[in-house]
């Protein structure tokens, strides 16, 4: 059976990150990589004898694999590569990593054991479930191991890639969508290792010709390296610097592209060493020599035909530095050329913390643009390890927002260009001066400090509760005086009723019947999965309904739904789907023997384990959890088991209280006890040894009762063990018996639509949270008055001096 895809990844960084050593990550990417190119080729020229790759005699991964313990394996692979490339015109492409380099792999016996070992991973690796309608396994795996790499590397080596969450923004805002036609093109002057480009062209499902440049040249393999493992072999990737040496060009003017894509290096300062030709970029004016953003904006700019349109991310200062690049930010609005802007968190990228936006460009109607639409989406993220990242609900709402130019309270807005040129503004384009994200601030009321009662108005700043739960306000609250109002229930019985209350277990119950009906509708291409399933688009159907049918429930935010929904999709269910793909529902279904490689230190937790001792056997469950089978076919036996559980911690319980008891120094148990405690083995042997001596009754009698608890323990610890060891067994024996709707039953309804349901309703619960929070902080707030306080205090005052006039203190 072939791991899940998510394991399939995690176990390739983790033994490849083994035998690493010292070797830094930026270094040690270019063998992992190569390895993995070579292996891609190799195996998609036996799938496909016209593929556009030649493999040539001795130049295959096949031939790297019978090298596995030879002495001299490093010259041998270097040897073998140089062949593929020369091939297929890739020299310098992926033949830069020397195998035979003693000072990063060792000498001798290391080196080695440690390419036998590196060569063994990538051999044992199944990729067959990699489809050309389905998902790109190899493809993916190489995305994978680039952002560890990029996560390993620091900030002085991460530049080469693009978060992946950031370039499906950028794809999905720059206008490539499934109109686009086959021969439109897309350009990316600094493009790394292609990330961008690649998210670009999903956009595009009739395909999409592909441009870039990359002046690194390390950087520049792996970006021609990963255009071939996504089957775009005949991409443009050139290399050079872009503004000095731009490779685009038709004498002295830029070649120019439908749509252009970028995430050049922020704040460069030698942006303009070597520069002789300008080819008419910097007609708005020249961008600071020790600053060259505005140059990479400009050139892209150029880079466009007449209805182009770009998106490049850059950092905040271009929206509102002064000097020379304010002039060229004014020519560029009042031309109606900048279309969008979308502030990003902090902390997305690799090469920097900083936090950046993106810049749309649009040429087409440039001149009838009456305003630009802004974004602030600094505050959409979540942490992850040392970095931010953008979650699913976060991409889709910059998305939707922007495509749609949604005016969103605190979030987005049109700023009319008048606006902008307007003198106090004079062309800044600084986000916080047009979008107030802010929250509102939590005032204090005075009079409700001094009088009591809570403020209306905090109530009132609460309708979109009393909205949805229009009867809830008049039960929690009652009139105090004009703009005030007390709480009507204790304040600690605020959550309690919110959650009894009629109209909101019927709220509750609407979510659950929406996310029934919507899985419902979804169920029989969910059960018709098979080899021919395109993930991609079977999450992107279902997730688009289900955002849809939750936009206009009151309360619940359908971004917040989408992503529960798409966490599970990626947590979960993708790695389902992938195993239904690639095995079958039945054969997905059964149980495997777990992964125990101790060479490669990867070991599996097992899901079940039948028998003990050496004869155990561990297994794993990827489909479907033990925990499924025994809530649709062992409920009693598991109740039993529970039960016998039960028994087992009460006689340890017994155990333990009689033993402290009488274990204390001159208890009946003291002669008994070994470093404080007593065993059964001691109490037995003290037992016998004070019949014998005919010891006080008091204690032999002690030491039986001990004895009999010991055995009671050990009595019902073995029936568990027992039960539990038979449903185990009968867990494993139905497995085999289950059938093909039995494995639809369990994964379409107990686990996929269950755990959605829950987590779904999980989200309305969190909302009754929110508000039970602040009711009970406003109660609290509020609850005592100034009166109170000072009649308190004057009580406290009172009380002192009487002690203090009892002590004869005047």
């Amino acid at each position: 059976m072939a791991l899940k895809k998510s394991d399939l990844y995690s176990s390739l960084w983790k033994s490849c990150d083994e035998l690493r050593g010292g070797m830094d990550a930026s270094q040690y990417k270019d063998y992992i990589l190569t390895l993995l190119f070579v292996k891609y080729v190799t195996d998609k020229a036996k799938a496909e004898p016209d593929a556009l790759i030649e493999v040539p005699p001795r130049g295959s991964f096949d031939d790297i694999v019978a090298l596995k313990g030879d002495k001299e394996i490093g010259d041998k692979i270097n040897k073998i590569i140089a062949r593929l490339a020369e091939a297929n015109q890739l020299v310098t492409v992926f033949d830069a990593a020397n195998f035979n380099d003693e000072e990063k792999l060792g000498k001798g016996q290391e080196m080695q054991d440690r390419l036998s070992k590196l060569v063994a991973i990538f051999a044992d690796l199944d990729f067959r479930g990699s489809r050309a309608g389905g998902d790109d396994l190899l493809g993916d795996a190489y995305e994978y191991l680039m952002r560890h790499f990029a996560t390993e590397s620091g900030k002085s080596k991460g530049q080469f890639y693009t978060p992946a969450e950031v370039s499906r923004v950028l794809a999905k805002i720059v206008g490539i969508g499934p109109d686009t036609a086959q021969d439109d093109t897309v350009y990316d002057p600094t493009c790394g290792s292609g990330s961008l480009l690649l998210k670009v062209a999903e956009e595009a499902p009739r395909g999409i010709s592909i441009y870039g440049q990359e002046k690194d040249n390390a950087t520049w393999a792996l970006a021609k390296m990963n255009m071939i493992l996504h089957s775009n072999e005949d991409a443009g990737i050139y290399k050079g610097d872009t503004i000095t040496s731009p490779h685009f060009t038709n004498g002295d003017r830029l070649d120019t592209f439908d749509f252009a894509v970028a995430n050049p290096p922020f704040s460069i300062k030698s942006w303009s060493n070597g520069l002789e030709n300008d080819y008419g970029r910097f007609e708005f004016g020249r961008p600071p020599e020790k600053n060259g953003d505005y140059a990479f904006l400009l050139h892209i700019l150029k880079s466009l035909k007449s209805n182009g349109k770009a998106a490049v991310i850059l950092p905040h200062g271009v929206l509102f530095r002064a000097n020379a690049e304010a002039v060229i930010r004014k020519e560029l609005l009042r031309r109606g050329y900048i279309k969008g802007i979308i502030g990003l968190p902090a902390n997305l990228f690799y090469g920097t913390g900083i936090p950046a936006c993106i810049v749309v460009l649009d040429k087409e109607n440039a001149q009838a643009r009456t305003g630009v639409f802004m974004i602030d989406a600094s505050k959409g993220f979540i942490k992850d390890g040392n970095k931010n990242r953008l979650r699913n609900q976060d991409i889709h709402k910059v998305v939707d927002v922007f495509n749609k130019r949604t005016e969103v309270e605190r979030y987005s807005r049109m700023v009319p260009l008048h606006e902008i040129a307007d003198p106090k503004n004079d062309y800044n384009l600084n986000i916080p001066r047009y979008i107030d994200s802010s929250e509102p601030e939590d005032i204090q009321d005075l009079g409700a400090h001094l009088r009591g009662g809570i403020p209306n108005r905090d109530l009132d700043a609460l309708n979109r509760y009393w909205g949805a739960f229009p009867s809830l306000r008049g039960t929690l609250f009652k009139p105090n005086r004009p703009g005030y109002s007390d709480l009507a229930v204790d304040v600690g019985e605020v959550q309690q009723t919110i959650l009894d209350f009629d109209e909101f277990q019927k709220f509750a119950a609407e979510v659950r019947g929406q996310v029934a009906s919507w899985f419902a509708d979804h169920r029989p291409i969910l059960q018709a999965l098979n080899a021919d399933t395109v993930p991609k688009n079977l999450i992107s159907h279902i997730s688009e309904d289900l955002l849809a049918r939750f936009k206009d429930t009151p309360l619940l935010d359908e971004y917040d739904v989408y992503e529960q929904l798409m966490t599970y999709w990626h947590g979960v269910m993708h790695d389902d789907v992938f195993l239904v793909m690639n095995e079958g529902w039945r054969d997905a279904a059964m149980p495997r023997q777990a992964i125990e490689d101790k060479e490669r230190k990867l070991s599996e937790s097992p899901d079940l384990v039948v028998g003990s001792g050496r004869k155990a056997v561990k297994y794993k469950m990827d489909l479907i959890p033990p925990a499924l089978v025994i809530a649709r076919y062992f409920t009693d036996e598991q109740a039993e088991v529970n039960r016998l559980n039960t028994v087992v911690e009460e006689a340890s319980r017994a155990v333990e209280e009689y033993t402290e008891e009488h274990v204390v120094e001159d208890g009946l148990l003291a002669e008994a006890m070994d470093d404080g405690k007593i065993s059964k083995a001691l109490a037995t042997a003290q037992l016998k040894v004070a019949r014998h001596e005919k010891a006080d009754p008091e204690e032999i009698e002690a030491l039986q009762h001990v004895v009999k608890l010991y055995n009671e323990e050990a009595q019902a610890k073995k029936t568990a063990k027992e039960a539990q060891a038979a449903l185990d067994l009968a867990i494993l024996k139905k497995y085999g018996d289950l059938n093909l709707p039995d494995i639809k039953q369990l994964v379409l309804d107990d686990k996929w639509a269950a755990t959605l349901r829950d987590r779904i309703t999980s989200e309305a619960n969190a909302l009754t949270l929110d508000l039970v929070a602040r009711i009970q902080e406003l109660g609290e707030r509020y609850a005592e008055t100034v009166e109170t306080l000072d009649a308190e205090l004057e009580k406290l005052e009172s009380k002192i001096a009487g002690h203090l006039a009892d002590m004869g203190v005047v």
